[in-house]
């Protein structure tokens, strides 16, 4: 069984998204009305492009060219304010990539700033940001904790250069624990490191030492991630996906997350690990309405899910962001998907499903008007497998320690025939 089909972060996918005609964000920005929502700012900029990345993001933009996506950012931010609900605000900020610090120290604080003047933060809002070893150095996480960073997450995927080298990472170990000990002297609120497991030659040692590495620097979160090669990576174009070994994968997550729980860390998710004296109790994925300023981010608003076409491709992601910069009015969303009734119950059930501590049947009943286990039988199928069980007051269904190991093969399940139709029809047309 190959239990790694698909990472279910966020449904549906982008590669269901298609071309909208007169869909006009004014008529959805009622979603964001009230406190709590999500602002999200894609900074698509990177330094090198790992082997294995699939993410909207080009390298070798120079800083004239950053500085013109920046001013784009600055005209949406400006019409999105004038657009948004008088009650909105936001309680949370999360800039992604890319590698945001990849930045010029000015354009990160001018980013903070076009930001700061046009939308609505709430007054305990939490900023969340993406970024590199290579990138992180003392004159810019000083800048990030002076501009309110409350959170900061750094892929650094392993301690061990061999591995580092086959991943296609820019960076080497001493790298990454100098900049992880920066990092956790700063004194943000929250620090976070990502690893990576089920590379071919990798082992449980192997990996057990890169984890007993990052330890050392108590990180509040730990992210463990399954190594996937998807369509159009250049470790795909080196035929190395075939490499790839479920069994193997699988057998370095469970003692992975073993040394992980043993050694002081909640498992939350499949791969999401918290340091129990931390206190951090960030959410993985929000489940309010989000709004995203750039290109390559998406706006969830209500039924209408928005964002620029997606492209893995430096050629086809510079062409995005080139007709971005040019984008005068930003109040249609051109590309994306309306969801239906089926869709929306789709996706609040692997939203909730796969995160600890499970999906609530009353919350479910309320928000749908509809029983859980009718809609969705094949939940009763997976507790009879195991992998997932009922809480002692018999509300909430969450996953078993055995079903949280196979979160990328019970998620994928949920994806509708015609979402995963249109999945594949944009994979075939992006050969």
């Amino acid at each position: 069984m190959n239990r790694y089909i698909q990472y279910m972060y966020s449904y549906p996918h982008k590669t269901a998204y298609r071309a909208l005609e007169n869909v006009n964000l004014r008529d959805y920005f009622f979603n964001l009305e009230g406190e709590g929502h999500s602002l999200y700012l894609h900074l698509p900029f990177c330094e090198s492009k790992c082997g294995y990345c699939n993410l909207f993001s080009v390298t070798g933009c120079d800083q004239i060219q950053m500085d013109d996506y920046i001013g784009a950012v600055l005209r949406q931010a400006k019409q999105y304010k004038e657009m948004l609900p008088h009650s909105s605000s936001f309680g949370d900020l999360v800039i992604g990539g890319g590698t945001p610090l990849l930045l010029e120290s000015e354009q990160i604080a001018r980013v903070f700033e076009a930001v700061g003047i046009n939308m609505p933060m709430g007054a305990e809002h939490r900023v969340i940001i993406e970024t590199a070893p290579n990138q992180t150095n003392q004159e810019k996480i000083k800048l990030l904790k002076e501009l309110g960073v409350t959170r900061v997450s750094m892929g650094i995927q392993s301690f061990d250069n061999e591995e580092l080298r086959w991943l296609g990472r820019n960076h080497d170990s001493e790298r990454a624990k100098e900049a992880a000990s920066l990092l956790l002297k700063m004194g943000f609120e929250c620090v976070n490191f990502d690893f990576i497991y089920g590379l071919p030659g990798q082992t449980e040692e192997s990996l057990i030492r890169s984890l007993r590495t990052a330890l050392t620097y108590a990180p509040d979160e730990i992210f463990l991630y399954p190594l996937y090669i998807k369509h159009g990576v250049r470790l795909e174009r080196e035929g190395r996906k075939e490499l790839l070994d479920s069994d193997h994968a699988y057998a370095l997550y469970r003692r992975g997350s073993e040394y992980l729980r043993e050694n002081g860390y909640a498992q939350i998710s499949m791969r999401r690990f918290v340091r129990k004296s931390s206190g951090s109790l960030f959410n993985e994925c929000g489940f309010k309405s989000a709004l995203s300023l750039g290109c390559g981010g998406r706006s969830y608003l209500g039924r209408l899910h928005a964002c620029t076409p997606y492209r893995t491709t430096r050629v086809a992601a510079l062409e995005e962001i080139e007709r971005y910069q040019r984008t005068e009015d930003f109040s249609f969303a051109t590309n994306g998907i309306l969801l239906s009734d089926e869709e929306i119950k789709r996706r609040y059930v692997i939203k909730h499903l796969l995160i600890l501590p499970g999906i609530s049947k009353q919350a479910y009943r309320k928000a749908f008007q509809a029983d859980l286990l009718e809609d969705f039988p094949i939940i009763n199928d997976w507790m009879d497998q195991d992998w997932l069980e009922e809480d002692s007051g018999h509300d909430y269904i969450g996953l078993t320690p055995e079903g949280l190991g196979l979160s990328d093969y019970i998620g994928p399940q949920l994806i509708s025939e015609e979402i995963m139709k249109k999945m594949l029809e944009w994979e075939r047309g992006n050969a």
